[in-house]
């Protein structure tokens, strides 16, 4: 069996047993008369959030080629967003994603550069706008982690917040070029290499932002559009067991810091981590019984659907033997 193969086994294994287990441990008395409650309407306004998602992902990506004179098709973009989800759930930490970005994006003619360069600022845009989220999740939402103060947690976000400005300030003065070198002395010479083209990949699209901020400011506005369209999957299916009275501004809070922390786990596609965290985010919120069920239909709508979708995409335009040479390679690549 080849890794492809393997790598797909072990996730549908994994998926499967950690729904099994969140479900398992979830229910109760109560499961069997809470879903006989349930509409499958919502299933259908959950797939329609989705997709308006979609489009608003494919949307911004195809305004950021154009800004880096660029030109595809909004199918273009459609099969770049989906086999980022494909690649992305096969890889630890997600690191596909960007591979798989890299390979549509340049099948599409971006040349590899300006590829690697979108594929960060695609990055950047979304988690600029989650950490603009966070000090109104946090002054509206006491307690939303268990243990730790949000004032602690605002601190954190206003360090990130303050480090991304830092972080472009600095690269447009040129002072970063100073600290990374300093930073890499003592590096094997391959790993410099790896460093300093991230670096300038990464400057790049610090440039790309700067350059043309009315465009970007576009953008920045479909990656919010993206991304709320994306979390109201969970109202959806909230309203579906015939929940109306939840506070829905903490329910999306929630989904945003949950999706937050996603971004930086070790985890293929946050599995494990996302169900986990939902769980412990919306117990009080969902129906009793429910939770671990409403999870992994979160899951199943938000990731694996198009998990597939991407799947499709990846073997029609590349084939199983492409895909195979090349999955090694998101080892060492950064996620979407």
């Amino acid at each position: 069996m080849n890794k492809f193969y393997k790598r797909f086994l072990l996730l549908v294994l994994l998926v499967l047993g950690i729904s099994g287990i969140v479900i398992y441990t979830t229910v109760d008395i109560y499961t069997l008369r809470n879903l006989t409650k349930f509409h499958s309407w919502s299933l259908v306004l959950a797939v329609f959030a989705v997709s308006l998602g979609m489009f608003f992902d494919g949307s911004r990506l195809m305004h950021l080629v154009k800004i880096s004179n660029e030109r595809i098709t909004l199918y273009q973009a459609v099969q770049v967003i989906f086999g980022n989800y494909f690649l992305a759930l096969l890889t630890p930490g997600a690191t596909g994603g960007a591979v798989a970005q890299l390979m549509f994006l340049r099948h599409a003619g971006v040349p590899t550069g300006k590829a690697a360069v979108l594929v960060i600022v695609r990055t950047l845009s979304s988690i600029f706008f989650l950490v603009l989220c966070m000090p109104f999740i946090f002054m509206h939402d006491a307690g939303i982690v268990p243990g730790i103060s949000n004032e602690v947690l605002m601190a954190i976000t206003l360090t990130a917040f303050a480090v991304i400005v830092g972080i472009v300030w600095g690269s447009k003065k040129g002072y970063l070029d100073y600290t990374v070198i300093r930073l890499t002395r003592r590096c094997s010479n391959a790993r410099r290499r790896r460093i300093f083209a991230f670096y300038r990949d990464t400057k790049s699209a610090i440039q790309l932002l700067l350059r043309s901020p009315k465009s970007m400011l576009l953008v920045f506005a479909e990656s919010g559009l993206n991304l709320l369209c994306i979390y109201a999957i969970v109202p959806c299916l909230l309203l579906g067991l015939g929940v109306t009275d939840a506070d829905w501004y903490t329910v999306m809070g929630r989904m945003i810091f949950l999706n937050m922390l996603l971004y930086f786990t070790p985890t293929p596609g946050g599995s494990g981590v996302a169900e986990g965290g939902f769980v412990l985010l919306f117990s009080d919120t969902v129906p009793s019984g429910t939770v671990g069920i409403i999870a992994v239909c979160w899951r199943l709508v938000a990731e694996y659907i198009p998990f597939f979708i991407g799947f499709y995409y990846t073997i029609t335009v590349f084939g199983r033997d492409f895909l195979n040479r090349h999955l090694s390679s998101s080892q060492g690549s950064a996620e979407q």
